[in-house]
């Protein structure tokens, strides 16, 4: 069956809206690191790429026997604030893409609203899409769960058939897919190639596989069909 017209593009925001993965995962695999914990890069961007710190910290004790402590969070958010504001830069394209897209956008990101709002600010982003900004803070679960997802469309006032989904995580992919919406799996941030973005994203069978932000509105429209890869 063909879809309804989008009315609605959702936009993750680490990796998607702002290259903030790289200093991400080198925060968190400090702190774990100096903790007395052991991680590797590539095993945390294979475990936690997209995920909320609730899902980490699970992920964490169960798999690596780490417990993550209240301190080990604030210790990790002073860390990732001062990167941020050195550091922290928008995604290539994405603030020449937002202004042209007609239809309704909001994000639906696994970081809290402190966070998304400091992201987006500190790039230029946010004006461009307050206040429709929606955290996993706000639902029981987070991705791969669809309810962000689901929360999102809901408060946007969009059937969930309608929406469009931007992503560049696995766990992002099967949230949005759960909730019954088309995801473009976008793969062109910094960190891509060493998570391995492209293949892991594709073998998820997402609505488009792209790794251009200036593809994104061609994309929308279905003015180009082709599953980019590479």
């Amino acid at each position: 069956m063909p879809h309804p017209p989008a009315e609605l593009i959702i936009f993750d925001c680490d990796g998607v809206l702002v290259d903030s993965e790289p200093i991400s995962i080198a925060v968190l695999v400090q702190v774990i690191v100096e903790a007395g914990g052991s991680i590797t890069e590539e095993a945390a961007y294979r475990s936690f790429l997209g995920r909320s710190m609730a899902s980490v910290g699970e992920i964490l004790s169960t798999d690596y026997g780490f417990v993550i402590t209240g301190e080990h969070l604030a210790s990790m958010r002073l860390e990732l604030w001062r990167r941020f504001r050195e550091e922290l830069k928008p995604t290539p394209g994405i603030a020449a893409v937002l202004p042209g897209l007609s239809m309704l956008k909001c994000v639906a990101s696994s970081g809290s609203p402190e966070r998304i709002r400091l992201s987006l600010g500190l790039t230029g982003l946010l004006e461009m899409l307050e206040p429709n900004l929606y955290s996993a803070a706000m639902v029981e679960r987070g991705k791969p769960a669809p309810d962000l997802f689901l929360h999102a469309a809901r408060g946007m006032g969009v059937r969930p058939e309608a929406c469009i989904v931007v992503e560049d995580s696995p766990a992002g992919i099967v949230a949005a897919q759960r909730a019954g919406m088309r995801v473009f799996a976008y793969h062109g941030a910094s960190h891509a190639h060493r998570a391995g973005l492209a293949a892991s994203l594709s073998a998820l069978c997402p609505d488009r596989l792209f790794d251009d932000m200036a593809q994104l509105p061609d994309l929308i429209s279905g003015g180009d069909s082709r599953a980019k890869a590479s």
